[in-house]
């Protein structure tokens, strides 16, 4: 398997390319990271492939907040400039600059 890098990075806001939500970006997994039964559950004609990156995300959608899992070839930057209103926004970002979230030196978890 090889491994590729990751085309985002932390502080980074994305959304997804086939469900309407957006989210920052706070974690990175080289490979897929979670069970098994959590990536059979994905309907097998949009299961992404294991060997990507995948991207935990503080994310929102019209409705509500939560955090998601993401593989690479499922999100795309967001270029509407909006901000991120999860309300873990501050346990792991500083502020929003020039389009993306600058990451606190020490997180508070």
């Amino acid at each position: 398997m090889t491994i590729r890098t990751a085309k985002f990075s932390i502080g980074d806001i994305v959304k997804h390319r086939l469900y309407p939500f957006r989210g920052v970006i706070f974690d990175v997994d080289p490979v897929f990271s979670n069970t098994e039964e959590w990536w059979q559950s994905i309907p097998e004609d949009v299961r992404p492939s294991k060997d990507q990156p995948f991207y935990h995300l503080l994310a929102e959608n019209d409705e509500t907040t939560y955090t998601a899992y993401v593989s690479e070839q499922n999100l795309e930057h967001d270029e509407s400039g909006r901000p991120i209103s999860h309300p873990e926004i501050g346990d792991f970002f500083s502020d929003l600059e020039e389009g993306r979230y600058r990451p606190k030196s020490h997180p508070t978890h």
